[in-house]
């Protein structure tokens, strides 16, 4: 079975963007998931990017039309300046490794319930109520929330370690194999990579 590593951070806003279309995709064409929260701007920081605040002017403009135009395809509420942007990535991360580890709820639902909490709901996931809501909406004990946080710091580092590995720059990023693929709005590229690797 084709495995394909997504590599995301939960509080991209690109990563909300893309809703559950992998998840979606990945059910149709017979591939398994590998979730891999990340640090985002560890990641700027070790493949030649920049956080968006320090982005030169034209960039910054490019990237709020870009989430313009990309919210309006979607369908999906946007706020295009939440409140609790950017916020401590690290906890909400910490309790999806530990609910990935776990089982029993639904992780693409997860992922993508901490992404819309910044990006739609004006909600901040460094805070330990939120992120038990989240849990609790996709099917986890809320409680993983408090649990392994000692694994949760680990398995961050090292997926970050995997990206830079991989040739990851960004998030959302998919990597089937040596095929990479960075953003949402490169997910039909890769479901139709998926089609040929089964052909």
């Amino acid at each position: 079975m084709t495995t394909i590593d997504y590599y995301f951070a939960t509080f991209s806003p690109f990563t909300y963007l893309a809703g559950l279309r992998l998840e979606k995709i990945a059910a149709r064409r017979g591939a398994d998931i590998n979730y891999k929260p990340l640090d985002l701007m560890g990641l700027f920081g070790r493949t030649g990017g920049q956080p968006p605040k320090d982005r030169h002017p034209s960039r910054q403009e490019y990237r709020l039309q870009e989430m313009r135009r990309q919210a309006a395809k979607s369908g999906l509420p946007f706020n295009m300046k939440p409140a609790h942007f950017p916020t401590n990535p690290a906890p909400s991360s910490y309790a999806f490794i530990a609910a990935q580890k776990a089982g029993g709820g639904d992780l693409g639902a997860l992922a993508h319930g901490f992404t819309r909490a910044v990006w739609a709901e004006d909600k901040d996931i460094a805070q330990d109520d939120v992120i038990e809501s989240c849990l609790k909406a996709a099917g986890f004990d809320p409680a993983l929330a408090h649990s392994g946080l000692l694994v949760g710091a680990e398995t961050y580092a090292r997926n970050l370690d995997d990206a830079v590995a991989a040739g990851a720059f960004g998030a959302p990023f998919y990597v089937v194999g040596d095929e990479r693929f960075w953003g949402q709005d490169r997910l039909d590229d890769l479901d139709a990579h998926l089609v040929a690797l089964s052909a």
